[in-house]
């Protein structure tokens, strides 16, 4: 099976600027109102069969800059059943799509705090999957309150998988594509796409993001679709900082297609299933994941923690709480 994969590169619309929950909600499902008609209007250039849409992180919402986490979640964070899931429900089902995005979202297990959440939308508008970004600088992760979490989801919680008539479609957000353990975990789940969206510095120069983008999609032997923002507006820095780069990666760490700077559909290329999978079929020096010798390493994470779980269980999500944290991490890591 071969399709068409599209990174939609979107500008991003903050609400940080909302002073109530009523009004920044408003602004979201406008904004889905909106992405919608780029959606249409992308298929309808690219071709029908455009089955995949990825759209960039947080793309509805921007980051909190200067907000604490219970103004943010109050203002911002999204709830599993509300409003806005319903509206993205009902497009991904006037399109006809697999739709994948990345939102803030508020927890029943755990209502002090949010988490960042990207998501797949299938055609009949069920989400196939939420996977909670495990690595941030600031907001809380599922490793923060990791008993917690375990007790309410289970390990396999962390790296989910979802199996579609478009291939095994698997999510990474943001930052978490710098750390390949993450990818290897959800390749050894059958990940055969890795939609990453993403809010990150364009630059005509390599960055670490887009490196690491071709180095996760080589060595787990998987296609990467990554989009990224347009810029984000409503905030104080340079709008276009956040801009360029969206990309669709293939097996062999080739990018198939990338998009310049501005809102955009340039990154979309095919998906050839049947060609993945028969490579993932041939033995050869290539065929990395085949490779993997994982009893080698094994020992070595065992034996080592570096940076510790469960911190939010006796802190409250605090920014300097993070930074302190980071702090006594290196202090113990280079001292």
């Amino acid at each position: 099976m071969s399709y068409k994969a599209l990174a939609l590169q979107l500008t991003c619309q903050s609400v940080n600027h909302c002073q109530t929950r009523d009004e920044a909600e408003a602004l979201m499902l406008s904004g889905v109102e909106r992405i919608e008609q780029q959606i249409a209007a992308s298929i309808g250039y690219i071709g029908r069969d455009t089955l995949l849409v990825v759209v960039p992180e947080h793309f509805l919402t921007g980051f909190p800059v200067d907000e604490s986490v219970d103004v943010w979640r109050e203002k911002a964070a999204l709830e599993i059943d509300g409003r806005v899931y319903e509206a993205i429900s009902a497009m991904v089902q006037r399109q006809q799509i697999y739709f994948a995005g990345n939102a803030y979202e508020i927890d029943p297990y755990f209502p002090e705090l949010y988490f960042q959440t990207s998501f797949i939308v299938g055609p009949n508008g069920d989400i196939l999957l939420r996977y909670r970004r495990l690595n941030s600088m600031y907001s809380p992760t599922p490793h923060d309150v990791w008993e917690l979490y375990l007790d309410a989801y289970g390990y396999d919680s962390l790296f989910p998988v979802a199996r579609t008539n478009i291939g095994n479609l698997a999510c990474i957000a943001s930052e978490d594509i710098l750390f390949p353990e993450l990818a290897r975990c959800l390749a050894i789940r059958g990940a055969e796409v890795l939609l990453h969206s993403t809010s990150e510095t364009g630059s005509p120069l390599l960055t670490q993001k887009n490196i690491a983008k071709q180095a996760r999609a080589l060595e787990t032997m998987t296609y990467v679709v990554s989009a990224n923002t347009a810029g984000i507006t409503g905030i104080s820095l340079p709008v276009n900082s956040a801009d360029s780069g969206s990309k669709v990666v293939d097996p062999k760490g080739m990018v198939l297609a990338e998009a310049g700077y501005g809102e955009s559909l340039a990154a979309n290329a095919d998906i050839d299933l049947a060609a993945l999978r028969d490579f993932r079929q041939r033995p050869a020096l290539g065929n990395l994941m085949a490779r993997q010798r994982f009893e080698l390493y094994a020992e070595s994470y065992t034996k080592t923690s570096v940076y510790p779980p469960s911190t939010l269980l006796s802190q409250p999500a605090e920014r300097q709480h993070f930074v302190r944290t980071q702090q006594e991490v290196i202090k113990k890591l280079y001292s």
